[in-house]
């Protein structure tokens, strides 16, 4: 909490100078047994921007989506945008480490060799986000969170540990569609 409320009041007072705009994004989540909640993050999107998605559903990011702030590129590049999820760690909906949380309308896309990723507690970063943060499919994304919910093991989880703080310094995997423009009108 301490870290937390460190970075709160600077990266607060930096999203309210650029857009005047709130400062959490609150997005709806399917976490453990299929169980909707409320995801929060530092807002690093403009106010009421569409959403864009793939192909495969998964979202679509680059490093020139003028949906971004310029906040808000910083705060993705560094993954600070995920630390408001510590609230949703202490409320119980997530965990440090753990599949990431799937979006709702997605859900009865799920193969049944995807399903066992709903058996833990998603987390604020996971096997996916460490070893190939934006660079597979949603397909493989959820097969590989499947597998971690099956081999979940407190080794296991401190190399995911690691590994995150190294992909997240290399900003390894970071844009899905670097380069791609896209209408930012499209729905």
């Amino acid at each position: 909490m301490p870290f937390f409320l460190l970075l709160l009041i600077p990266i607060s007072i930096a999203i309210k100078i650029e857009d005047r705009g709130p400062i959490f994004y609150g997005g709806t989540r399917v976490g453990k047994d299929g169980k909707e909640f409320i995801m929060y993050k530092f807002r690093s999107m403009t106010v009421n921007a569409p959403d864009i998605r793939n192909e495969d559903g998964s979202t679509y990011n680059s490093s020139i989506d003028t949906r971004v702030t310029r906040v808000g590129r910083i705060l993705r590049e560094t993954s600070i945008d995920e630390v408001p999820q510590i609230i949703n760690m202490l409320k119980g909906d997530m965990s440090l480490i753990g599949p990431r949380p799937g979006l709702p309308d997605l859900l009865s896309s799920y193969s049944q060799d995807e399903i066992s990723k709903l058996r833990v507690r998603p987390g604020i970063t996971g096997y996916t986000q460490a070893y190939y943060r934006n660079d597979i499919t949603n397909r493989e994304k959820r097969l590989k969170d499947a597998w971690y919910a099956n081999n979940v093991s407190l080794w296991l989880d401190v190399k995911i540990l690691f590994m995150t703080i190294l992909t997240v310094l290399k900003r390894k995997g970071l844009y899905t569609n670097d380069g791609i423009s896209k209408d930012i009108n499209q729905k």
